[in-house]
């Protein structure tokens, strides 16, 4: 049996971890991995996969940057070669990102059968690209792997047959689970162990909607900036985030504001699990403070992941600069969320994932 699995960006490789390190105790079991290359630089890539414990991808198709056409296009048009060579018998892709799309496009159109792990999440936003990633990803996909019940809903509601659906849990808390107490290890030899015990802020932002219009970046920034003055905040950054603006005049200007390089998985970790809270726009973000019971402060007006806020710690601000300082300064006084655990969410999300994939296959 020969499962193919492929990945793209720095979220997909939290979650492909767990997965394969099930199925490799299935005897009967031949895996392989695909890097389209996404992300490809060292501090998005290389890292990652060293500190998952990933082996060494067996293709990676180099895609690198580009508009989202022009990325999905090229996944499409090298992973054709690769799956038509390798001829496995099922292909699984991971969350939302345009390589998940790209290659359950191709599956489809070449009759291979597909999984997805993480299917079912939806922010009921068709402007984000990931949510057009999401639907159509389901539509193809011959098994579909939900993190909560609100995924199973979701897909019920989309007229998805009930039998292609299998509610596992959150792949990203069995790597979080596995990989804690080495985050732990990092922090107290990196440069960051001073802040331990010491209050401050983590923020992290990607998305579109808040650092490619300018007035909207400007507004996080400077409120970042106010809120430095009552806690230091933490602000390692994307690539995406500082190619927009002139981080060292910023630092001049805001000293108590730490801008730091993207960093690895094991470092973000350790900064989360100490953290007074965190400002984000990331998805995997939510879930992981939940995990850890750290508020979280989401710069978005939807999320993908309700069960971080109707159980969880997360609470949406949207784009309201007031209201996350109002936000903030709750979390100051002892009043942040604490939330609980979701169901499921308990570190054995791949073994049923390998169960369900051994059965539907053997």
């Amino acid at each position: 049996m020969h499962i193919q699995h492929v990945i793209g960006a720095r979220p997909n490789f939290m979650k492909v971890a767990p997965v394969m390190g099930a199925l490799s105790a299935y005897a009967a079991v031949h895996q392989t991995l695909v890097h389209t290359g996404q992300h490809y630089d060292v501090n998005m890539s290389d890292v990652f996969f060293q500190q998952l414990g990933l082996p060494e991808p067996d293709a990676n198709l180099g895609v690198g940057s580009g508009s989202h056409a022009e990325q999905t296009a090229q996944v499409m048009l090298r992973f054709e070669d690769v799956v038509l060579t390798r001829q496995p018998d099922l292909v699984l892709v991971y969350g939302d990102v345009n390589s998940t799309l790209a290659v359950s496009l191709v599956c489809a159109k070449l009759g291979i059968s597909t999984g997805h792990v993480e299917a079912g999440l939806r922010a009921f936003d068709r402007t984000m690209p990931e949510e057009i990633n999401r639907v159509l990803t389901d539509q193809l996909a011959d098994l579909l792997f939900t993190p909560s019940s609100d995924g199973d809903e979701n897909l019920m509601r989309e007229g998805i047959d009930p039998q292609k659906v299998h509610l596992v849990g959150n792949v990203m808390i069995d790597t979080l689970i596995r990989l804690l107490p080495s985050a732990m290890s990092t922090w107290r030899q990196s440069q960051w162990r001073e802040w331990e015990g010491r209050p401050y802020l983590l923020t992290t932002l990607h998305r579109p909607s808040n650092v490619d219009d300018p007035e909207m970046l400007q507004g996080l920034l400077n409120t970042f900036g106010e809120i430095s003055r009552e806690i230091p905040v933490i602000f390692p950054l994307h690539p995406r985030t500082r190619q927009r603006f002139d981080s060292a005049a910023y630092t001049a200007r805001f000293p108590q504001v730490h801008l730091a390089q993207p960093l690895g998985y094991l470092e973000f970790l350790a900064l989360q699990r100490f953290a007074t809270a965190v400002i984000t726009d990331s998805g995997g973000v939510q879930e992981e403070t939940t995990y850890l019971g750290i508020p979280c402060l989401t710069v978005r007006n939807n999320t993908e992941r309700p069960v971080t806020v109707t159980v969880g710690t997360n609470t949406l601000i949207g784009q309201d600069m007031r209201r996350l300082l109002q936000e903030v300064g709750r979390v100051l006084f002892g009043g942040g969320k604490r939330g609980q655990i979701p169901p499921l969410w308990d570190g054995r999300a791949g073994e049923r994932i390998a169960a369900v994939i051994v059965r539907e296959l053997g």
